[in-house]
């Protein structure tokens, strides 16, 4: 995706989920809280109904429910966001809240603005946590039995809220538990992790203070707008200013969009050619509990807010902050490393597309060449436009051009275009890239929320890659990414090879500030918010949606990623899959006389080579660690597990290590000179289980990585292709498997 749908989407995230983790406490009695709508705020609320219902691509879909169902729904998600691990609200509170609002809160909001049901709604909240935090620290000065034997859920977030007290007292008794477990498991004494659980609920006391009527109304209108789907969100004046900020990258950082995911602070994207993508030490999904600036104490983040996180991540350029990180995936809390990442501007040209020659043993015993291309994102023109200290004017497309001209020059024999972990970028330079494989026609279809359709064309008819093509895929390839993928095997001018399915997001997005539609706001002196609105859906040349199915590979290859929580399908209200008429194009989908040789020898390895052996036990570890649903409250128990863990890591790292030896031989060839390598924080002590998260890890370094399991297999995917292409049986359209015949106008 763009950089602008990027940072839209970094507040997407961030107001969809609540401002508190579910442990949110104080330790005095909170003050009374007088929430008010002011005559412009009002005023958006009802334009904010009024753009959903008629220019939301999902509009007529929701039109059709009751509008009391629609309160209902909006009141248990609005409760569910702030309290997502069901620990502070009881069952009876939502029963009130939907008996004495619902029937009229669509209504409410729509003709007249009112937020009156989300300000009780929160002001309630507060005081379940002021009910609570007097037990909580109460609880603390008690002694703690780590002997029995019991555990506690450790994701409640599809659960139901405490139908008693009594139950309520219970589920918190053990959470208190898992805490102090995590501090003592990190070698911290009892008394030191009482003392460490008592700071972080006074920094969340501070937290909580901060909160305001324009936070409030973001969360909920941003609940609003998920009922229509995911990425609709409602930026509040203060959210408004900062998207502007970073949409012309004049601030400092580490280069990674975060968000807020069931109350915690998560990375949700890694900017290409940022620091912390450079680092590689930073993942989607990885959690951010503390962050100390140079040599500064770190401060506890859980429940704060996303400004102010982001405020402690940013800074002058060339200095370093510090990041205590839960590893993405982990199912035992008391998982932490810690990194430290210098601070600076996104340099683009580090994240220009790269490519490889790789020398494959072929059936006669010979090493064939074969290119790898691999592309972090799709950029362009408009993104160096937004960062005037870029070196030169370039694009995705004139990089790849360049790259397959030195790559033919070489005489490579096949090629392999790596768009894993491409989160997609900018649409234009996908049309035009797929373009440098295919004749002219078709690539992809737009359909508006008034159910227009616009088919975008390649209209270069000049081929710059005619030779067996494989295009490598994952979880992580998404928009642009999967128009390209999907495209290039509408045509069957491309053997797909990755995960069960690409992420899924065929929906497109834009911005609307309030006051540019509405005749009072734009009269009135206040500050004013936004609109993230979904008007537009993607669709591939024969009328399949790319939404929440995403692509799907030709050869499916085993995968970490289909046991995490990653893709469109995984979102709350995502938009359905559907297909409109297929438009004219010349191609058609690889036929089986092609697919099954390739499918069967690709699965005979799968069964018999030992680096697929070393992925599934990785796969089946991480697996069963998904899916236990309590951790054990038992400290010896615990440690015995973790015990079990750090040997199962040492030994795939041994065998991870021996593997790694059996890499193809293969030779670098960038746009530019690589970066220097960054700087690295020293692995600690107790820095728990700390590469746990990267066992299955496949990009080390920058440039060419070891031990890459789905590129090796998409190279000898590629080999048996050659080998097709010498039985004319296996030819289509009068063309080797793979290949295209360069045009006569080319």
């Amino acid at each position: 995706m763009s950089s602008f749908q990027s940072v839209s989407r970094l507040y997407r995230t961030a107001v969809v989920s609540a401002i508190f983790l579910a442990l949110l406490t104080a330790a005095r009695a909170m003050p009374e809280r007088n929430f008010e709508t002011t005559r412009a705020r009002a005023t958006e609320v009802s334009t904010m109904v009024d753009l959903l219902e008629h220019f939301n691509f999902n509009h007529e879909a929701v039109d059709r429910q009751q509008k009391p169902e629609l309160g209902h729904d909006l009141i248990h998600d609005f409760m569910a966001n702030l309290d997502p691990q069901r620990l502070f609200y009881l069952a009876t509170d939502q029963e009130v809240f939907t008996e004495r609002y619902a029937p009229g809160l669509y209504y409410n909001l729509r003709t007249l603005g009112k937020l009156d049901a989300p300000f009780d709604i929160y002001v309630m909240f507060e005081k379940r946590v002021d009910q609570r935090v007097t037990w909580i620290f109460d609880e603390l000065k008690k002694d703690f039995d780590f002997t029995a034997h019991e555990s506690y859920p450790y994701d409640r977030s599809k659960g139901v809220w405490p139908a008693t007290k009594a139950e309520a007292d219970d589920l918190w008794r053990r959470r208190l538990k898992f805490e102090l477990l995590q501090e003592i498991i990190n070698k911290k004494t009892p008394e030191e992790a009482k003392q460490t659980v008592r700071k972080h609920y006074e920094r969340m006391l501070k937290n909580l203070a901060d909160i305001e009527t324009d936070d409030v109304t973001e969360m909920f209108l941003t609940c609003l707008a998920g009922l229509y789907d995911p990425h609709s969100s409602y930026l509040s004046p203060e959210s408004f200013e900062d998207f502007g900020i970073q949409m012309r990258l004049s601030l400092v950082g580490i280069g990674a969009l975060l968000g807020f995911e069931d109350n915690e602070c998560v990375v949700k994207e890694l900017i290409p050619g940022g620091p912390a993508d450079l680092g590689k030490q930073l993942h989607p999904n990885d959690k951010i509990i503390a962050v100390a600036a140079d040599n500064g104490e770190p401060i506890d983040v859980i429940g704060m807010k996303l400004r102010k996180v982001v405020d402690l991540i940013r800074g002058h350029k060339d200095t370093k902050v510090k990041l205590t990180v839960i590893p993405a995936g982990v199912t035992d809390g008391s998982v932490r490393k810690e990194i430290t990442i210098v601070r600076d501007v996104v340099k683009l040209n580090s994240a220009r597309a790269r490519a490889a020659i790789y020398q494959v043993p072929g059936g006669n015993g010979e090493a064939v060449p074969m290119g790898v291309i691999t592309l972090p994102s799709f950029y362009g023109l408009s993104d160096e436009e937004e960062n005037p200290g870029s070196e030169e004017r370039t694009s995705a497309t004139k990089d790849v051009a360049e790259l397959i001209n030195r790559l033919d020059a070489a005489g490579i024999k096949a090629l392999v275009l790596d768009l894993r972990n491409n989160g997609g970028g900018l649409l234009s330079e996908a049309i035009d890239l797929t373009g440098l494989f295919i004749n002219k026609g078709p690539v992809v279809q737009v359909k508006s929320v008034t159910g227009e359709i616009q088919v975008d064309r390649d209209e270069d008819t000049q081929i710059r890659y005619t030779g067996p093509l494989a295009v490598l895929v994952s979880r992580f390839s998404a928009s642009a990414s999967e128009i390209v993928a999907g495209a290039l095997q509408n045509y069957g001018r491309a053997i797909i090879i990755g995960d069960q399915s690409t992420h899924g997001k065929g929906s497109v997005q834009t911005i609307v500030e309030m006051k540019n539609i509405s005749r009072l706001l734009a009269h009135l002196p206040d500050k004013t918010g936004a609109a993230r609105l979904t008007i537009q859906k993607f669709y591939l040349p024969n009328g399949a949606s790319t939404q929440t199915k995403g692509v799907i590979p030709d050869i499916v290859l085993p995968s970490i990623d289909e046991y995490m929580q990653v893709g469109e399908s995984n979102l709350p209200h995502a938009l359905i899959w559907d297909e409109i008429p297929s438009t004219t194009f010349n191609g058609h989908p690889l036929e089986q006389k092609i697919l099954a040789p390739l499918r069967a020898a690709s699965q005979s390895r799968l069964e018999k080579l030992e680096e697929f052996a070393y992925l599934k036990k990785n796969i089946d570890w991480f697996k069963e660690k998904q899916e236990r649903k309590d951790i054990s409250l038992n400290l010896e128990e615990r440690l015995r597990q973790k015990g079990i863990d750090d040997a199962f890591k040492k030994a795939m790292e041994a065998e991870k290590g021996t593997l790694a030896k059996n890499d193809f031989p293969c030779t670098e060839i960038t746009i530019v000179p690589p970066p220097p390598k960054p700087v690295k924080a020293e692995k600690k002590a107790d820095d728990a289980g700390a590469e746990e998260d990267d066992l299955l890890s496949t990009d080390e370094d920058p440039g060419v990585v070891k031990m890459d399991i789905p590129l090796r297999e998409s190279l000898r995917v590629l080999s048996d292709t050659l080998a097709l292409s010498k039985n004319p049986q296996c030819w289509a359209d009068g063309n080797a498997p793979l290949t295209v015949q360069i045009s006569k106008n080319g």
